[in-house]
């Protein structure tokens, strides 16, 4: 993309993101964050727009997090043209937005804010990366913080006290069932085990506890729901998503995690349901349908304002972006 072009669109998202416009607050700040009360006796509805801005490339499989007030941060990501990417992009009120780079080029990585750094977990492009990156919002520097006890991508990772926990992936030969925790300045740390090895699940935090939805055991997809509570260290089974699920994102609202999109075991059954889950019965709600079925896509909440970003659709990688404004119950 031509440099004006591109400074353009970072100057269109940043009016969207620094709050134009009446939005109601939602409950969660970050997509894979506990956040909200557990009064809600039923799950946000939403507005969906598709936004007539689109993102520089089409892009699907990048880790994001948000960042203070209306800012979000992109991290690496696999292109149209099964090319993974090292850009970070911060998108931020005031400027174009900083731009740094990782390492090398990875996708099937997830990222959270612990304190004043966002950490990407793992990875990968040709193999599986075991490396924990930190990005500094302020300096833009990405340096490594840490390492995984093996090589992982394609894991979910969600956020609860200030602890990350990196729940199942896959280390090049098999799907690990393992649940990691780690905090900057310590060391990672097996703490669980999941029923079976998980690659592709969905997972936010609510409530202090971890859901997880669906995702690939192996070979198939999962129509699991689990449950993952960082105080006993128990993984339980909690209900079951109305089909098996793959690829989908997550993100939570109060008690309530939300399902986005996914697909089944094989490619291009791609899904445009949003499904909310009740992160203390397991019960599930469909809430909405998007505007186009995807997969693979990033989510970001940034001050209650849900993003969807790219993705896999039934014809190829996308370049969409879409708004999810809840209406409450």
């Amino acid at each position: 993309m031509a440099g004006g072009a591109a400074i353009a669109f970072v100057l269109l998202l940043v009016l969207l993101l620094s709050g134009g416009g009446t939005h109601k607050k939602a409950s969660a700040g970050r997509a894979a964050g506990p956040g909200g009360s557990s009064l809600e006796a039923a799950p946000s509805r939403f507005t969906i727009h598709k936004l007539a801005l689109t993102l520089p490339v089409a892009l699907q499989d990048a880790a994001a997090a948000p960042l203070d007030g209306q800012r979000l941060v992109l991290l690496g990501g696999l292109e149209a043209g099964e090319s993974s990417t090292s850009a970070v992009t911060v998108f931020e009120a005031g400027r174009a937005g900083a731009h740094a780079s990782l390492p090398e080029p990875q996708h099937d990585a997830q990222a959270v804010k612990l304190g004043a750094n966002v950490y990407v977990f793992g990875g990968g492009q040709e193999s599986s990366y075991d490396h924990i990156l930190a990005f500094n919002p302020v300096t833009s520097g990405v340096t490594q913080a840490g390492t995984l006890p093996q090589a992982t991508s394609d894991a979910a990772v969600a956020e609860v006290s200030e602890t990350a926990y990196v729940i199942g992936g896959y280390n090049g030969q098999q799907a690990l069932d393992t649940i990691v925790a780690w905090r900057p300045g310590s060391s990672a740390e097996l703490v669980a085990h999941l029923p079976s090895g998980l690659r592709y699940a969905a997972a936010a935090a609510a409530d202090g506890r971890i859901v997880i939805v669906g995702g690939t055991p192996g070979e198939g997809a999962s129509s699991s729901i689990l449950r993952f509570d960082p105080a006993t260290r128990q993984v339980q089974s909690i209900g079951q998503m109305p089909g098996p699920i793959t690829h989908a994102s997550a993100f939570a609202l109060g008690r309530w995690v939300y399902v986005v999109g996914g697909r089944g075991a094989a490619t291009g059954t791609q899904t445009p349901s949003l499904v909310a889950i009740d992160s203390t019965s397991g019960r599930e709600v469909s809430v909405a349908q998007l505007p186009q079925a995807l997969s693979d896509a990033t989510v970001a909440v940034t001050a209650g304002r849900v993003w969807v970003l790219g993705g896999s659709g039934t014809t190829g990688v996308l370049e969409s972006i879409l708004e999810l404004q809840p209406l409450g119950p």
